[in-house]
């Protein structure tokens, strides 16, 4: 099991050339891949964005790659044809104010396009040779940090659906002695406004259809349902987080109805119990990959 956040991180120098990786996520119901590189670069985002899928299914993703190349890069080429007819043209307009050819400088002429072309000369490549290392690294680093904490969550849900086993525990275990207390109650009803008059099949019958209405013995069997599903889930596939919290809305659905038909102060302080701890669940499947 993993945390939808996580992050990782590592800048060093290699060849001369200054490279930073950082890769950072927070919860996502999807997988939503930010990368960040320079444009020089393009032609690795789609390598970049094939071997961080393979690792990870869900979470809002930022990879972020900075590179500084401390050797220069730049090719210079020059236009002796366009200096050329840029000078004739600035002399021309110099002459007419009354200006001399020593008043024009020659910065002016390089400053215009195309006197001067300068060109970067990147290879994707070849930058690739020197970041994938250290992007392998990073990308482990996160994936080690989300599983580490996905650890620490797996331990809480764990402890949470305890807490649910021991609501349904009690809640199998009560539902025999309704009946006894349904008779209880309605005998007491009877004695209280027939005395002596009380008919023993009456009591048996309306004790069965109390029975009828308020029986929670469905809801306990699909309970116990949910709850070991939702544990094969959180130990044994690695990306659970949707499916545990399809399986939570199931088992609330169950707490809700025996809730709803509970008669009893003993059950309605488990129901309150189960439905925090379930809860408590639900919020933390939102931040399980």
């Amino acid at each position: 099991m993993n945390s939808m956040t996580g992050y990782g991180f590592k800048e060093t120098v290699v060849e001369n050339t200054q490279i930073s990786v950082e890769i950072k996520s927070v919860n996502s119901r999807f997988l939503d891949l930010n990368i960040n590189i320079p444009s020089f670069l393009n032609p690795i985002e789609a390598r970049l964005r094939k071997l961080v899928s393979e690792k990870i299914v869900r979470g809002k993703i930022d990879l972020t790659i900075r590179v500084h190349d401390n050797n220069s890069t730049v090719k210079v080429s020059a236009s002796p044809a366009a200096a050329k007819m840029y000078n004739e043209a600035i002399l021309e307009v110099a002459k007419a104010l009354g200006k001399s050819e020593s008043d024009v400088p020659l910065g002016l002429i390089i400053s215009q396009d195309g006197v001067l072309n300068v060109v970067h000369e990147y290879d994707a490549e070849t930058y690739w040779t020197k970041i994938e290392k250290i992007f392998t690294e990073v990308l482990e680093q996160f994936v080690a940090d989300r599983s580490r904490e996905g650890e620490n969550l797996k331990k809480d849900l764990l402890e949470k659906l305890s807490v649910l086993d021991e609501c349904a525990a009690f809640f199998k275990e009560w539902q025999p002695k309704m009946e006894g207390k349904f008779r209880e109650q309605i005998t007491a009803k009877f004695n209280e406004l027939l005395g002596d008059r009380v008919d023993e099949n009456r009591i048996m019958s309306e004790t069965a259809a109390m029975i009828v209405k308020y029986t929670i013995n469905e809801e306990i069997i699909r309970l116990h349902s949910h709850l070991k599903a939702l544990r094969d889930e959180i130990n044994t596939n690695p990306v659970p987080g949707k499916k545990l919290d399809f399986i939570c809305q199931e088992a609330n659905r169950e707490i809700n109805t025996i809730g709803s038909k509970n008669q009893f102060t003993e059950v309605g302080a488990k129901v309150i119990a189960a439905k925090d701890a379930l809860e408590n669940i639900r919020e933390q499947s939102k931040n399980v990959e």
